[in-house]
C-alpha cells in the first residue's frame, strides 16, 4: 500500500520546527575606539521637521571697498583670522549700488552675514554689519584702530579656537543696544562643530560700551602649567587674561531694517561726521590766521600814531671804528 503524500503547506512549518535558527547575532561595527554599540531600532526613527535638532550654519562674508589704506586692510585681515567661519572676497566698488552687489555676493558664497569695511577719502573707515537677505543692518564709524602688527602684544592663542563673548551690562538697558548685542553674538560667535574651528576656548572677545561707543578687546586665557604640561591644582583660580589684539572702537550711526538699507530703525543723535569735524578744525585755524592779520594791522596803526623819539645814544659808537 502506498504512503500518503504530505501536503506542501505543512512542509515549511515542519522544517522550521526541525531546524531552529542558531545563527550568531550581528556583530557591531568596529571603530578606532572599540566596538560601537548598535542603536536600538526603537530609538532610530526618522526625525520630523519640527523635531530636528538645530545646527548653526552661520557663515560671514568679509570684504572691503577699493582704495582702502593699509592700516584698515590689516585690521580686516586680523578680523578674518579671528573668525574661522569667515570667508574673504575681492574688493567692491563702494560708489556703485553696493547694496545689491553685496547681497548677491553673500548669496553666491552661501553666507548669512556680512562685514563690509568701507573706506572714504582714504581717511574714514565705516563698518557695515549686515544680516542677509532680510536684515537688519548697522552702519558704524570705526575709530581708534590698532592692528596686531602695530601693538606687538605678548598674548597669543591658537588660530581657529572658539572665543567666549562677554558684554557689559549696558547692552541690556536700551532696545538698540540689545539688537546690536544679538547681531554681534551671531556674527562673532563661532558655530559649534565647524570644520575649521578647534573644540575648546582659549580667548575672550570683550565688547563694552563707553561714551555710547562699542570698544572691542581680545584677550588670551592664560592658565599656569607645570613641567609635564598639566594644569596645577587650583590653577584655575590663578587664571589671567593677556591681551592679543586688535583694538578698535565702533560708533553706531544708523540701524536699518533691511540689508544694506531699508527703513531707519535707529539714528544716533550724538553722531558727528568726520567731515564736520575737519570743517570745524579748518575754521579754527582760519580764525587763528585772521587774528594774526588783525594784530599786524593794529600794530601798524599804533606805530603811525605813536612815533618813536630819536635815541640820543644811537650814534655814540660810530666814530671809534
Amino acid at each position: 500500500m502506498a504512503k500518503k503524500r504530505k501536503r506542501s503547506s505543512d512542509a515549511p512549518a515542519s522544517a522550521a520546527a526541525e531546524k531552529p535558527d542558531d545563527s550568531a547575532p550581528e556583530r557591531p561595527a568596529r571603530t578606532l575606539f572599540g566596538f560601537k554599540d548598535k542603536p536600538d531600532s526603537a530609538a532610530v526613527e526618522p526625525a520630523s521637521k519640527d523635531g530636528a535638532p538645530f545646527r548653526n550654519k552661520e557663515k560671514v562674508l568679509v570684504t572691503c571697498s577699493r582704495r582702502i589704506i593699509y592700516r584698515y586692510r590689516h585690521l580686516m585681515q586680523n578680523v578674518v583670522s579671528l573668525l574661522p567661519h569667515a570667508k574673504k572676497d575681492s574688493k567692491v566698488e563702494s560708489k556703485q549700488s553696493k547694496g545689491g552687489q553685496l547681497n548677491e555676493l553673500v548669496e553666491l558664497r552661501s553666507c548669512s552675514s556680512c562685514l563690509f569695511f568701507e573706506c572714504r577719502k582714504q581717511k574714514d573707515l565705516y563698518l557695515w554689519m549686515v544680516k542677509s537677505p532680510a536684515g537688519p543692518s548697522v552702519k558704524f564709524l570705526v575709530n581708534a584702530v590698532h592692528t596686531m602688527e602695530e601693538l606687538k602684544l605678548t598674548g597669543n592663542h591658537l588660530k581657529g579656537s572658539r572665543p567666549l563673548l562677554t558684554f557689559s551690562s549696558n547692552f541690556d538697558q536700551q532696545p538698540h543696544w540689545k539688537l546690536l548685542k544679538e547681531m554681534i553674538t551671531q556674527i562673532f560667535a563661532t558655530p559649534k562643530d565647524h570644520r575649521k574651528a578647534k573644540p575648546f576656548h582659549d580667548h575672550v572677545f570683550v565688547f563694552s560700551i563707553v561714551d555710547d561707543h562699542i570698544w572691542f578687546r581680545n584677550y588670551q586665557i592664560s592658565v599656569p602649567h607645570n613641567e609635564i604640561d598639566k594644569v596645577d591644582k587650583g590653577g584655575l583660580d590663578k587664571m589671567t587674561l593677556v591681551e592679543v589684539g586688535p583694538r578698535f572702537c565702533l560708533n553706531p550711526i544708523k540701524i536699518f531694517g533691511g540689508s544694506f538699507g531699508g527703513p531707519t530703525l535707529y539714528e544716533n543723535p550724538f553722531y558727528v561726521s568726520p567731515n564736520q569735524i575737519r570743517a570745524l578744525e579748518k575754521r579754527k585755524k582760519a580764525g587763528k590766521y585772521a587774528h594774526k592779520v588783525k594784530a599786524k594791522v593794529r600794530r601798524r596803526e599804533h606805530e603811525k600814531v605813536h612815533h618813536l623819539e630819536p635815541d640820543e645814544f644811537a650814534d655814540i659808537w660810530k666814530g671809534e671804528d
